[in-house]
C-alpha cells in the first residue's frame, strides 16, 4: 500500500480509502461497540493504525485481511484520548487525554512506560524531531515541553492567557512551532538550541486565522534549508468551524500570507493531513466527507463519501515506508 489515507468518525467506524478512486477499501466496523473515534496516527513504518477511541488507544495491523480487530488495545486514561502520535522509531506510543494526563506505552510490551500529569486536560501533543521532547498544548491555554530523559516539564508558555490553545504543530525540521487557540488566532515561535543563549522558544509573530473556533493547524512536511540557515515552511494549514480550510505560506522571516482559503465543505472542518510533498491536503468535516484537496490549484480532486456522521480525524502517509 503505497498510500495510506484513513479517516475516522462519530459514527465509530474507521475507513480506509484508496486516495484516487474515492473507494472505500476496508472498514473497521464497531458498530457493537461504544465510543467515537478521536484521533488517528499511522505508523512511520505504514504497518500500524493507532486509534484514539474514546478512553482507549486500539492499535490495528494496516495490511491485516478484514475483518482483523485490534492487536493491542491501551487502557489507563480516565477521559477522552484527544491527541495521539507514534516515536519515530515505532517503539512508543504518545497519548493526551482530557483526563489531564500525556502517556507514553511500550508498542513491545503493552506497558505503560511513562505517566505526565499536565493538571488541565490536553487537546494537543506533538513529538519534537529530536525524538526526545514532547511538546503539549492544553485547555488551560499553557504550552508546555517536556523532556522524556529528564522526565519534567522544562518550559511553558501562555501566549493567549487562559484561552484553550486547540492545536499544535511543529516544523519537521524542529526549527519552529505553531500554535492555535479556540478563538482562531495562531502563535508562532522559532526554537533556538538549548546550547545557545538565546531562548529556547522565541516569539516571532502572531495572527488571526479565523474568526471561528479554530479546530487543527498542521505546518506542512516539506522543509527545504537555504545555506544552512533559512528554512522555508511551505504551508501552514488551518481548520475551522467556519467550514473552512486555511492555506498560509510563510516567508524565511516567519511572515504567513493568506494564500487560499479551500471552500467546499458543509459543516466544521475538523482535521487535515498533508501529502509527503506538500502538493495535497486531505480534510476530515462535520458533512460526514472527507476531501483531498489539490494545493495548487485549492480545489477538491476527491471526496470520500461513507461515514453516516461527523468525519473528526484523519490520517495519510504516502512517503517512504
Amino acid at each position: 500500500m503505497s498510500v495510506i489515507l484513513v479517516t475516522g468518525s462519530y459514527d465509530h467506524e474507521i475507513r480506509f480509502w484508496e486516495a484516487w478512486s474515492g473507494i472505500c477499501s476496508r472498514t473497521i466496523s464497531r458498530a457493537a461497540e461504544s465510543g467515537q473515534v478521536n484521533r488517528l496516527a499511522i505508523s512511520p513504518d505504514k504497518r500500524l493504525l493507532a486509534a484514539a477511541i474514546h478512553k482507549k488507544a486500539y492499535i490495528y495491523e494496516i495490511a491485516a485481511a478484514p475483518p482483523a480487530g485490534p492487536i493491542a488495545i491501551y487502557e489507563g486514561h480516565n477521559g477522552n484520548i484527544t491527541a495521539i502520535c507514534f516515536h519515530s522509531e515505532g517503539k512508543w506510543l504518545v497519548t493526551g487525554s482530557e483526563d489531564g494526563t500525556i502517556k507514553i506505552w511500550d508498542l513491545r510490551s503493552s506497558h505503560l512506560h511513562r505517566n505526565y500529569d499536565n493538571e488541565a486536560p490536553v487537546n494537543d501533543v506533538v513529538v519534537h524531531p529530536n525524538q526526545g521532547e514532547l511538546i503539549s498544548c492544553d485547555q488551560a491555554g499553557r504550552i508546555k515541553q517536556w523532556d522524556l530523559s529528564e522526565n519534567i516539564c522544562t518550559h511553558e508558555l501562555t501566549p493567549g492567557g487562559d484561552t484553550p490553545m486547540r492545536s499544535i504543530s511543529l516544523a519537521y525540521d524542529g526549527s519552529c512551532l505553531v500554535a492555535g487557540s479556540v478563538k482562531g488566532k495562531c502563535y508562532v515561535w522559532k526554537i533556538n538550541d538549548e546550547r545557545s543563549d538565546l531562548p529556547r522558544f522565541q516569539a516571532v509573530t502572531m495572527f488571526q486565522a479565523h474568526n471561528k473556533y479554530l479546530t487543527r493547524l498542521l505546518l506542512s512536511p516539506d522543509v527545504r534549508s537555504v545555506a544552512h540557515l533559512i528554512i522555508l515552511l511551505t504551508y501552514l494549514a488551518t481548520c475551522s468551524a467556519d467550514t473552512t480550510v486555511k492555506i498560509w505560506s510563510i516567508s524565511p522571516n516567519y511572515e504567513f500570507k493568506l494564500e487560499k482559503t479551500l471552500q467546499g465543505h458543509q459543516r466544521w472542518v475538523w482535521d487535515c493531513a498533508f501529502s509527503a510533498d506538500s502538493a495535497y491536503l486531505v480534510t476530515a468535516s462535520s458533512d460526514h466527507t472527507a476531501r483531498l484537496w489539490d494545493m495548487s490549484t485549492g480545489d477538491t480532486v476527491r471526496q470520500y463519501n461513507g461515514h453516516q456522521k461527523a468525519a473528526v480525524c484523519c490520517a495519510l502517509h504516502d512517503g517512504a515506508g
